[in-house]
């Protein structure tokens, strides 16, 4: 069977640009979530988010073509560029493929152009509308950047997306229709007409006084999730491919989980069943048992519903060893970065393999008693020879993304 192998990172997140400031800023506790500096958080019944404020397009690209991205393809942009230089660059450019995962794609550039068109006495919409709201144009982007001719696509499953995309990047891999994918997951949320749509879902944390420390997964005061965006990408290639071309190897893309729970367009089966067999087919695909498991990136939005099934799906799925599972969510310090997340999720669970420690849960203070599994609040170490990341999302959408240390 081909293994595959992870020879690039890159990431934009709301605490650092760049997989190491990312990752060290993690390990320091801190977190990007604040009020909004980039919208006019007056109006708006949530207040806060978390924002890439250190990320500035033009000073990563020229700004004409900074002009013709929405916000998440600039931040895919550049994080697919650090990833792909991470990697050493684009070895053979027709046998190297790109998948990018977003839930919502150019929807700043939609709603502020029709803002712009209602309150406009001239009706009247420039030629860069389309390509810069459609999501399958930051593929294209990416591609001409970087000289890519392999497969391309494009998925939307919603908060899954980026793990979706790192999961059909794997399967042509296995297919032989390329030797090197670069995934990215890409999110810009921050738009008015979704938080008040979402905090009318009552999704949302409405934690307004203290949004520093509003999202608390598997905390018994979880009121919600927090919007955050961000970018991560990865090259993944097979192992032959990269041995022969003396890549770094961080890690082994193990296994890879997709299903659907058929049940309900945003809530999640009671029962767990889509997020228990997703799981499982993941460490299926790996060859694995559970209890080689030793560190969980939960989906740990910080919804009461959401936490609380996820918990009893890793019950199920490791049995007596579900209590030997390290367990976090690193939403608290990044926000709920949506397709972006799947990404840099996996990207944490790379880091916590190679560096032996597992960043802490922020926030967490008391925990629910229903959430009775080993979910850490401080960082802890460990040593650790597979790490999981699950994404679910709205349409029941489950992702689980299995990663292991690399051994010849």
């Amino acid at each position: 069977m081909t293994k595959l192998v992870i020879t690039g990172m890159g990431a934009i997140t709301p605490i650092g640009i760049g997989v190491d400031t990312y990752w060290e800023n993690l390990l320091a506790g801190k977190t990007g979530i604040n009020t909004w500096q980039n919208i006019d958080p007056e109006e708006l019944p949530v207040k806060f988010g978390g924002e890439c404020l250190d990320f500035v397009a033009k000073e990563h690209m020229p700004r004409k073509l900074s002009s013709e991205m929405d916000r998440f393809m600039q931040m895919a942009y550049v994080a697919a560029g650090m990833a792909i230089e991470d990697a050493g660059g684009i070895t053979d450019p027709y046998r190297t493929g790109i998948t990018v995962g977003t839930a919502l794609n150019g929807i700043q550039t939609i709603t502020e152009t029709e803002r712009k068109y209602s309150q406009s006495e001239f009706k009247r919409v420039g030629p860069r509308f389309l390509p810069k709201s459609l999501g399958n144009v930051c593929a294209s982007q990416i591609a001409i950047a970087n000289d890519i001719h392999g497969p391309s696509m494009t998925l939307n499953t919603a908060c899954a997306s980026g793990g979706d995309a790192i999961t059909l990047s794997s399967l042509w891999l296995k297919a032989g229709m390329a030797d090197v994918m670069v995934v990215v997951g890409a999110e810009a949320a921050e738009e008015p007409i979704l938080i008040q749509s979402l905090a009318a879902a009552q999704a949302l944390s409405t934690n307004n006084d203290n949004p520093t420390t509003a999202c608390r997964p598997f905390d018994v005061s979880r009121d919600g999730f927090v919007i955050g965006e961000g970018a991560g990408a990865l090259v993944i290639e097979t192992e032959e491919h990269a041995k022969a071309r003396g890549a770094k190897i961080y890690a082994e893309l193990a296994g890879c989980g997709n299903n659907t729970d058929a049940y309900h367009p945003v809530t999640p089966r009671p029962d767990g069943e889509g997020e228990i067999l997703c799981m499982k087919q993941a460490i299926e695909m790996a060859g694995i048992k559970p209890s080689q498991i030793g560190y969980i990136n939960t989906h740990g939005t910080a919804t009461h519903k959401g936490d609380i099934v996820e918990i009893l799906a890793i019950k199920e799925v490791f049995g007596d060893a579900a209590g030997d599972v390290i367990i976090n969510s690193t939403k608290p310090a990044t926000g709920h970065m949506m397709g972006a997340g799947g990404v840099t999720e996996v990207i944490t669970c790379v880091k916590a393999i190679q560096e032996g420690i597992v960043p802490g849960t922020l926030n967490l203070e008391n925990k629910d008693p229903e959430c009775d599994l080993n979910v850490i609040a401080e960082n802890t170490k460990a040593d650790l020879k597979y790490a999981m990341s699950n994404a679910f999302g709205f349409g029941g959408q489950n992702s689980s993304i299995l990663v292991g240390k690399y051994t010849e």
